[in-house]
Parts: structure tokens; C-alpha cells; sequence
């Protein structure tokens, strides 16, 4: 059985951008609040919730970095993937 990894993200195409919501985010504001407003991936509907996935099916990079956060914890930097800069909570 392969690991699976719950993880949210709010997905911007440019470092700047995710800087500006870490800023908001250490500001006390919502972060799926955020992920609806400047997500541009589809899981921005559900607050940036992609579920659980298997890690195997996730970015390397990305899934690198979102083990290395406890369950509630968001990354403290923009994680970049081939798809743009991600700013990741994990879930579970």
C-alpha cells in the first residue's frame, strides 16, 4: 500500500505572490479564506483541499517539503514545481 499524504495549497504563479500570502497568513488570516481568493488550482473551490493523496502521484518537491510539516503546520516558504509556487498545509 502506498503512503498517502493529506495536504491543502493555495498555488500562485509567482514567488512574490506567495510571499504576500505567507505575510497575510502570519497576519492571522484564514488560509482557505486565501486559497479560494488567489489559488489557481481547481482545489481553490474547496479552501485549497486537494484530500489524500498517494505520495507517489504528488510532485517530488512538493511532497518533500509537506512531509517535513507536522498535521496544521504550513510551510514558511513558497515551494516551487513545475506547475508554480506553493504555499502547503498539511492535513493529516
Amino acid at each position: 500500500m502506498s503512503k498517502t499524504l493529506h495536504t491543502s495549497h493555495i498555488l500562485v504563479n509567482n514567488e512574490y505572490e506567495a510571499q504576500d500570502i505567507l505575510r497575510l497568513l502570519k497576519e492571522g488570516k484564514d488560509f482557505a479564506e486565501l486559497a479560494r481568493k488567489y489559488s489557481k488550482c481547481s482545489s481553490a473551490a474547496q479552501g485549497g483541499d486537494l484530500g489524500a493523496q498517494p505520495v507517489s502521484r504528488l510532485d517530488e518537491d512538493y511532497s518533500d517539503a509537506a512531509m517535513l510539516l507536522k498535521p496544521g503546520q504550513i510551510s514558511t516558504k513558497p515551494v516551487r514545481t513545475k506547475f508554480g509556487y506553493h504555499i502547503i498545509r498539511r492535513e493529516s
